[in-house]
């Protein structure tokens, strides 16, 4: 029993750390060549209502280019809460800045610079035309892009940078790093051997804690939900 929850723990962490949490795959060749002339530093053509994407942090973020060596893109920030300082907010947004301000849920649709955007990364452009259905055009795709800019609702699963790029270019707002994260989590939820592990880590609760609703309650009703589920 012991080696199997082992095996199992062993899985789903290798599971996580080959998803990369919220990073996007490539599907086919085409895909794969664009990542390689990206790689070898060819800069991108780009169009005013690109859609653009960068890896940064643990996730890709995604934009729509404006022309002028600008783009729109919704990004959290936890500056805005602090501070009222325009010119202090304006500046590029750091990785800390950007995980405090998912974790706050503070975010707006704000335009910079190209390289701002980038922040170091090489860029893929209109990655998704080939799966998607057909964009707008591109001048549309600017205007509506445009239209949002400001403080926006944001949640890291349900209205992301994705969401947002998605939306002016094709009219419909998806995440395909969304759903790769709820498969995963699907997969964790669905194997039974998620509610053997949750079970005794709840009689080690009890054990170590005495038994309280605090330990017993979510002993009992984590397993139940996790069965249910699966």
């Amino acid at each position: 029993m012991m080696l199997q929850l082992l095996t199992f723990l062993v899985e789903k962490l290798s599971l996580l750390s080959i998803f990369k949490l919220f990073e996007s795959s490539w599907s086919d060749c085409e895909d794969q060549d664009q990542k390689r002339n990206a790689h070898r530093g060819q800069p991108p053509p780009l169009r005013r209502g690109d859609l653009l994407e960068v890896p940064r942090t643990i996730f890709t973020h995604y934009g729509i280019y404006l022309g002028d060596n600008k783009v729109a893109h919704l990004i959290p920030d936890i500056l805005p809460m602090l501070t009222n300082d325009k010119e202090l907010i304006s500046s590029v947004i750091t990785n800390k800045r950007l995980i405090l301000g998912c974790i706050y849920k503070c975010a707006t649709v704000r335009v910079d610079t190209l390289e701002d955007f980038a922040y170091g990364s090489n860029i893929l452009v209109n990655h998704f035309d080939k799966m998607k259905n057909q964009a707008f055009p591109n001048e549309a795709v600017a205007k509506r892009a445009e239209k949002l800019i400001g403080a926006i609702p944001y949640s890291l699963l349900w209205n992301n940078c994705e969401h947002f790029a998605t939306y002016c270019r094709y009219g419909s707002a998806a995440s395909r790093q969304t759903e790769k994260f709820c498969e995963c989590v699907k997969s964790i939820i669905r194997d039974q051997r998620s509610m053997i592990v949750t079970v005794l880590l709840g009689i080690i609760s009890m054990v170590c804690f005495g038994m309280a609703p605090s330990t017993t309650l979510p002993t009992i009703l984590i397993p139940f939900t996790l069965w249910m589920a699966g």
